[in-house]
């Protein structure tokens, strides 16, 4: 299966299998070093390691196959990346990625509307977001069956959502199929809370906001310098400076986590943000990121360990960027 996609501002394009792409993906993102509180190619975390990962990657490629098939429902495809990638890994890895790669590949491959004459596809926010409405039910009770395969970590659901508590696995899909919630239903609730201290879910939030932040940190990549490894580690610094990480606001609290994003946004080039003053990736230039001190996040990734402040969902947009990074051009080779 493979995809056109054209670079906006170069307008050279790609005939690479979208599916080597999103591999190549995963495994860039781990390989991006440093990337404070993650796992990186000079830092394990207890029994999460880098070869772990980089297992990971490769047991995820059947599902991801299905993600690019026009054919299969999208939740089934995510179910089965992430099984396969718990098999080869033994333990969870990628979940997020995943989940954010499944419709980033459907939209890679599903072409443009049928009332839309352009000869070619582009990768944008606007066909994400076609395939994340198209999505049913019965993508929504995968997506729930999912989480019986590794431990993912979450917060507590708001108090009047217990029934949806994804931790329920497939014991949720009556409710699911009463309420008839579809995975992009679901996304909904999760990206916007409504305690107004809750860090929302970011991942969710790409599904239905069109996944901003993913093409945001995309263009840093593609326009940045050097090694794809490094670029991705820059990226990895943006996206924590613009918006409070959703795994450390479940492990730690809120307010840890917009400490996090303060202390990465000192590492970025002419911004100055304390914890109240992060919460939009648009105020996050190109520039700035690209003048990243990749020496100082050294330091940071070691406290980050030390602490054990973990930003894992923003290791999962990190991974998004690069795959429509590689989509519009982006190259391993110098």
């Amino acid at each position: 299966m493979t995809g056109r996609t054209g670079d906006r501002e170069t307008g050279r394009g790609t005939d690479r299998d979208p599916v080597d792409d999103a591999t190549l993906a995963l495994l860039l993102e781990v390989a991006g070093t440093p990337k404070p509180g993650n796992v990186d190619r000079r830092r394990d975390l207890g029994d999460l390691r880098f070869e772990s990962f980089l297992g990971g990657a490769v047991g995820a490629r059947a599902g991801l196959e299905l993600a690019a098939d026009g054919e299969a429902p999208i939740g089934d495809a995510f179910e089965c990346a992430v099984a396969g990638m718990a098999d080869r890994a033994g333990t969870n890895t990628q979940f997020g990625c995943l989940l954010l790669l499944g419709p980033l590949l459907r939209a890679t491959v599903a072409g443009p509307p049928a009332d839309d004459a352009s000869p070619s596809v582009d990768l944008d926010s606007d066909a994400v977001d076609r395939v994340t409405r198209d999505t049913t039910v019965a993508d929504a009770v995968a997506f729930y069956r999912a989480f019986e395969r590794v431990d993912v970590a979450v917060a507590d659901p708001p108090a009047d959502a217990t029934e949806l508590d994804v931790r329920r696995g497939s014991d949720a899909a009556p409710t699911l199929r009463d309420r008839e919630l579809t995975l992009r239903d679901v996304m909904a609730i999760s990206a916007a809370p409504d305690d107004p201290d809750r860090v929302p879910d970011r991942n969710a939030q790409e599904w239905v906001e069109g996944f901003p932040r993913t093409f945001r940190a995309a263009e840093w990549i593609r326009t940045d310098a050097g090694p794809l490894t490094d670029r991705a580690a820059r990226a990895f610094l943006g996206l924590l400076a613009a918006e409070p990480d959703t795994l450390v606001a479940a492990t730690h609290g809120p307010e840890t986590a917009r400490e996090a994003s303060a202390r990465a946004a000192a590492l970025l080039d002419g911004v100055d943000a304390g914890p109240d003053d992060v919460g939009d990736v648009d105020e996050i230039g190109a520039d700035a990121v690209h003048g990243a001190d990749l020496d100082a996040a050294e330091a940071l990734a070691t406290a980050f360990v030390d602490e054990g402040i973990n930003p894992g969902t923003t290791a999962d947009l990190t991974c998004a960027a690069l795959y429509v990074a590689l989509r519009r051009g982006a190259e391993v080779a110098p």
